[in-house]
């Protein structure tokens, strides 16, 4: 259970900001949360929630105990609202059913509380459809809107929210905190590239997922790079069984691109920027056997098939595709 203080210690001028908006009674009834994934965005919004809803907080501090409190933790809160992606887009639909839903009082208060996960994904008619709540809100209504692309949201929807703009933890500090929490450097260097929120590097690692995953990558591009006809093999056998859902998939090729960077890191003699520390013999080898044409090309396949994957692109076409690429000339 987060805290204000929690919040504090890696996002401090939002956590003034929130909490001042508490205690003076000025909370703006539409915030968008803009920031890189894992800055912890969500845990923000859950905890403004729970000071919204408390009815026993200390000053702007949820008592974490009462009933509201507990239910905002399992997430079956009657007047909070979640609003996620569809497929691959937020459609007007979903925004229609949430307005229907404000009209109506809460549940439990007057006051109702909505998230609306990657708002840039919102389609245009979903976007133009919320903005009479932003313009108009209805009663104790108060809206978060989460994103990692800012610049992708309507500007009209901007102009009527309040952005707060959330920074990253310093890679160093990250890592030492990781490493305090009992997790091996080589693992906490690359967590370190995929997310700035301590709690959820530290979840990453439970039960050797991730040291698995970052083994998986390992060998795959070992294959591409040596054995490139047993690399669809690889794919097949180890890949696809281990890297099963969507955000998996994500972060597997997220691993693929730290790896390239890293071979790249090599070629201009950048190794104490190494990410993949244990591996600089692998690394070396790939070095002196690309070129950087062939590590730009790599890079630049592995950010299209990320983009592939948000578009819903079946996952096994999209990494024996992927593989073609790599293992071209």
């Amino acid at each position: 259970m987060k805290t204000w203080e929690d919040i504090g210690e890696t996002q401090s001028t939002i956590a003034k900001i929130l909490k001042n908006s508490v205690l003076k009674n000025r909370l703006s009834h539409a915030y968008v949360f803009e920031g890189g994934r894992g800055t912890g965005k969500k845990n923000v919004a859950v905890l403004l929630a729970k000071t919204f809803f408390c009815k026993e907080k200390l000053e702007a501090e949820p008592c974490q105990q009462c009933r509201d409190c507990k239910r905002i933790d399992s997430g079956n809160h009657p007047d909070i609202h979640l609003i996620q992606v569809d497929g691959s887009s937020i459609k007007v639909d979903q925004i229609r059913e949430l307005k229907k839903d404000l009209s109506l009082r809460g549940m439990e208060s007057r006051k109702k509380f909505y998230i609306v996960e990657e708002t840039e994904k919102m389609t245009p008619a979903a976007a133009n459809s919320i903005l009479k709540f932003l313009e108009e809100p209805d009663g104790e209504a108060l809206a978060i809107l989460l994103t990692t692309h800012v610049q992708r949201i309507l500007p009209t929807v901007l102009s009527r929210s309040q952005v707060l703009s959330f920074a990253p933890l310093p890679p160093d500090k990250f890592i030492e905190k990781l490493v305090e929490n009992s997790i091996p450097e080589k693992d906490a260097r690359v967590i370190s590239q995929i997310t700035s929120d301590l709690e959820e590097g530290i979840q990453l690692c439970q039960d050797n997922w991730f040291a698995q995953a970052r083994s998986k990558v390992i060998q795959l591009t070992d294959e591409v790079s040596l054995r490139p006809k047993n690399a669809f093999i690889t794919l097949q056998e180890e890949w696809m069984p281990f890297f099963k859902e969507k955000s998996e998939i994500q972060l597997g090729i997220d691993l693929i691109m730290i790896w390239y960077r890293d071979v790249i890191r090599m070629q201009v003699d950048q190794t104490n920027q190494l990410v993949y520390i244990d591996q600089e013999d692998k690394l070396q080898d790939q070095a002196l056997k690309l070129s950087q044409r062939k590590l730009g090309n790599n890079l630049q396949a592995v950010m299209d098939a990320k983009r592939r994957l948000d578009a819903n692109t079946a996952p096994q076409l999209l990494m024996e595709q992927l593989l073609l690429r790599l293992q071209e000339g």
